[in-house]
């Protein structure tokens, strides 16, 4: 039975290895299956709900494209576009925020995690989000949605908008109610200096990340100088839960070679650390330096990587603009 995918990425520039393994590999996957109908959104209206320096952003969208690419999704395959190119997205947000209930943002804990303690100052966009990802998701009757874990909740809020809207206009199955697609193991990639944080552009050290530009040498430095621990490697995963940086480096490697922990463990028991990071590297390097290299070659063709997006953002149109035609038509407008 064929899938209808969406899944959207923000365009913050300088993607890294987190972002490739706990997202854009999946996204690869889905698109090379036949059965997948995949649409992939550079989701720009939601990079602004924090301060974004416009030069930069247009910046970052051409890049989040050129790793789309890069990694191997096929814009003749899928449709590739940038959201706040296809103004269904926003009327659609509005609409559905008039049927979501303050309550349920209210229990949405990234708001909280993001905005912090003064969360008087964080923007309106930052606590209402979630309902611009709904409608992102509803427009194009998505059957599935790939998600880390600190996006599950935002998708159960979609699912129970399309619930409220189908039931308060009574039009049943209208808005697809979408399945999540959940990676279980891997999604969540953690830093190389602190094996308790995740991997993340805004951690000041550029050690503590591979990022999907980095060279050859760039990735071995980052892998010499990763934090470990002073025990030997591991004899089983039991012991990698009190061990979270030895955990996130197996963790690395299992997911570039498509193995589990256990197998991964047991291929480096009673070696050192220094022998399994010269495997991991390599694993690395055979993994990300043609992304790397292909990322550049296409950021020096922007008349390509615009075309892609326009074109793309043709055929996302072209779905969300019945759809929303439709919404109007049923709330009476």
């Amino acid at each position: 039975m064929s899938k209808k995918i969406f899944s959207g990425v923000q365009p913050t520039g300088n993607l890294h290895l987190g972002n490739y393994l706990g997202a854009i590999k999946n996204f690869v996957e889905l698109n090379d299956d036949a059965d997948n109908n995949c649409i992939f959104c550079v989701v720009d209206l939601h990079a602004i709900t924090v301060k974004q320096d416009p030069k930069e952003l247009k910046n970052n969208i051409r890049e989040t494209v050129a790793t789309f690419i890069a990694s191997g999704i096929d814009p003749k395959r899928s449709i590739i576009f940038n959201q706040s190119s296809v103004t269904a997205h926003t009327e659609a947000a509005w609409i559905l925020s008039c049927v979501a209930r303050m309550g349920w943002l209210n229990r949405m804990t990234q708001f909280k995690e993001k905005a912090g303690k003064d969360k008087e100052k964080a923007s309106i966009g930052l606590y209402s989000y979630p309902v611009l990802m709904a409608a992102d998701i509803l427009l194009y009757d998505a059957t599935h949605v790939p998600v880390g874990d600190d996006q599950k909740q935002h998708l159960e809020l979609c699912r129970d908008i399309a619930q409220k809207f189908n039931n308060d206009f009574e039009v049943d199955n209208f808005l697809q109610v979408p399945e999540p697609l959940i990676q279980k193991e891997f999604s969540r990639i953690m830093s190389l200096k602190d094996g308790s944080k995740k991997m993340s552009k805004s951690e000041p050290s550029d050690l503590s990340r591979i990022n999907l530009t980095d060279d050859k040498d760039q990735i071995i430095n980052k892998i010499k100088k990763a934090k470990t621990d002073p025990l030997p490697m591991p004899s089983n995963v039991k012991e990698l839960d009190k061990r979270l940086e030895a955990k996130n480096l197996i963790g690395i490697f299992s997911s570039l070679t498509n193995s589990n922990l256990e197998n991964s463990v047991e291929k480096f028991v009673g070696k050192n650390f220094s022998e399994f990071k010269e495997n991991l590297s390599q694993v690395l390097i055979d993994k990300i330096e043609p992304i790397s290299q292909e990322i550049k070659k296409l950021l020096n063709d922007q008349s390509y990587l615009d075309k892609t997006l326009i074109e793309g953002c043709e055929k996302a149109d072209l779905i969300a603009s019945k759809k929303i035609k439709k919404i109007k038509e049923i709330v009476g407008f």
